[in-house]
């Protein structure tokens, strides 16, 4: 039986962030880095932005997307957690719609060659994330029509549904920069990019 949640409510308990402003369409401005790693239930504070690699594995990170298109990219992804585990078959049409419905809002590809889609689910109690990388890029109707090359997809929990906002505008500060981008580019395994992700949110 589903709950009616409200108009934003998908089939699945999977729901739509009204987070406009989150992208804008413009680059992301967050926080500056704490000197403190926050831990998995620092997600609950919306004054604590967790660091990217604190929500992925290795095993959540493809380090060759094959997509080229921005709803092939989405698909991929979600498969990709659906193939590990992380995230239950059954699910996977509600929170692609989820996510389709979140892009038709304002596209998450915030320049500099990365998007960060997401959207939010019921029946979730951590945030769920994984990191592709596109040698050859994805169309993903980016704000500068560039391109992207990273693309971190986060699910969260429906029950924390402003938590996520200062760590989506902390990865998005993250990628904006240059070093950032050329080192991750340069890492060659799934293992390498988890390595130099934790190296480059722990430099000051």
């Amino acid at each position: 039986m589903l709950v009616r949640m409200g108009r934003n409510v998908r089939p699945g308990g999977c729901k739509v962030k009204g987070d406009r402003g989150i992208t804008g369409g413009k680059p992301l401005r967050g926080s500056p880095y704490g000197s403190t790693r926050p831990q998995a239930s620092a997600w609950s504070s919306p004054s604590i932005p967790m660091k990217l690699v604190s929500l992925l594995s290795e095993r959540r990170v493809l380090p060759e997307m094959i997509s080229e298109t921005h709803w092939a990219a989405l698909a991929e992804l979600v498969d990709h957690l659906i193939s590990t585990g992380h995230v239950e078959s059954g699910r996977r049409a509600d929170i692609l719609e989820a996510l389709h419905a979140r892009e038709e809002q304002v596209s998450t590809g915030i320049g500099h060659g990365v998007a960060i889609p997401h959207c939010y689910c019921e029946r979730l109690e951590e945030p769920v994330a994984v990191l592709g990388r596109s040698p050859g890029g994805v169309d993903f109707e980016s704000c500068d029509n560039a391109p992207v090359h990273f693309v971190i997809l986060i699910i969260v929990p429906k029950s924390q549904p402003h938590a996520h906002l200062q760590t989506l505008a902390s990865i998005a500060r993250l990628f904006s920069q240059c070093e950032v981008r050329e080192k991750m580019t340069e890492a060659v395994t799934a293992g390498d990019l988890m390595r130099t992700l934790g190296k480059c949110e722990e430099a000051p």
